[in-house]
């Protein structure tokens, strides 16, 4: 048997792989691809509905901003003012009922109708056309943010002016709160990681097997004790109190996640520190903490996502009131 025949089936066993491999490639990255698609629509269209008018919110959804057929009024109708509507009502060659005009209705010349106004026996007149909605505003924003007045217009033609929420107050609240509540812990756990992870004192592994067994502790079974002690210490109703909440149920993770990053280093690093003179401290700040950026950054990010969703805590804890009977 010749060389070349021996390396045919070779050749063809390595490009069937090959196949192989870029099909299972364009299989994962097309799910991959309609998963992201399927995650990041309804964040798009809640963006996009920010940005239109209330009346064009309650009637139709975020997709009418790209080009779609739909029925524009192109014109008007009366009926005579005495139509009894309990009754059929003949319009042109067809009969249609009260409920199908305030639904809207299609004649059988393709036209569709609805009720301008029932009372004054007024139809707009619709025909399909392509269109797109690309009105939009800042009005939502203004009013959220600010407080500002806006005005909208009711079903029955009604037009009601509305004083808006002025949110800016507890959007600064909520990053007075999250911002040092991932902070705090994260200091905090950096030494403490640090002083597990290369550091020996007597009682070493027991404080963090008690660290360790601190991820198991509830936060909601945990909540009325720490008011009850707020309360006697006065922190209730503080930005303390919440900061100190949330560092002390973050802690456990973070120390854990932490030591477990930090206990990896190069030992011939930290040795060579400490050979130079370097104190823990120094050796902390000018090593551990440049190195273990990666880790730190993924934890602030964690904590900072819960402590700026969570509700329960900060409605607990920050209480203004002095007396709690609990």
């Amino acid at each position: 048997m010749s060389a070349q025949s021996v390396s045919m089936p070779i050749s063809s066993a390595k490009a069937s792989a090959r196949r192989r491999n870029r099909i299972s490639a364009i299989i994962i990255n097309s799910v991959l691809a309609l998963i992201c698609l399927a995650w990041t629509i309804p964040t798009v269209g809640l963006l996009v509905a920010s940005f239109r008018p209330r009346d064009n919110i309650l009637t139709s959804g975020w997709w009418a901003i790209l080009p779609h057929r739909a029925y524009i009024t192109v014109g008007a109708t009366s009926l005579p003012r005495d139509t009894d509507l309990s009754q059929p009502i003949k319009i042109d060659n067809d009969t249609v009922t009260d409920q199908q005009l305030r639904d809207g209705v299609t004649l059988s010349d393709g036209r569709r109708v609805q009720w301008n106004s029932r009372r004054g026996r007024t139809l707009n007149v619709q025909q399909p056309q392509w269109t797109s909605d690309t009105s939009f505003t800042l009005e939502n924003y203004q009013s959220v943010l600010t407080g500002q007045k806006y005005t909208y217009t009711l079903p029955d033609g009604t037009v009601k002016t509305d004083q808006g929420e002025d949110l800016s107050g507890a959007f600064l609240n909520s990053l007075t709160v999250a911002v040092p509540a991932t902070v705090i812990p994260i200091l905090v756990a950096a030494f403490a990681a640090y002083g597990f992870a290369w550091m020996r004192f007597p009682g070493r592994k027991l404080l963090f097997t008690i660290v360790v067994a601190l991820l198991v502790v509830p936060l909601q079974i945990a909540l009325i004790p720490i008011l009850r002690d707020y309360v006697s210490l006065g922190l209730n109703g503080t930005f303390l109190g919440v900061w100190l909440a949330h560092a002390g149920f973050g802690l456990p993770l973070a120390t854990y996640l932490l030591f477990n990053y930090i206990s990896e280093l190069p030992r011939d690093i930290l040795e060579s520190a400490f050979i130079d003179g370097a104190s823990p401290f120094t050796t902390f700040t000018r090593l551990i903490l440049p190195l273990s950026m990666p880790a730190l950054a993924a934890f602030a990010i964690f904590q900072f996502l819960w402590v700026w969703n969570d509700y329960l805590v900060a409605l607990i804890l920050s209480v203004a009131r002095r007396r709690c009977r609990c």
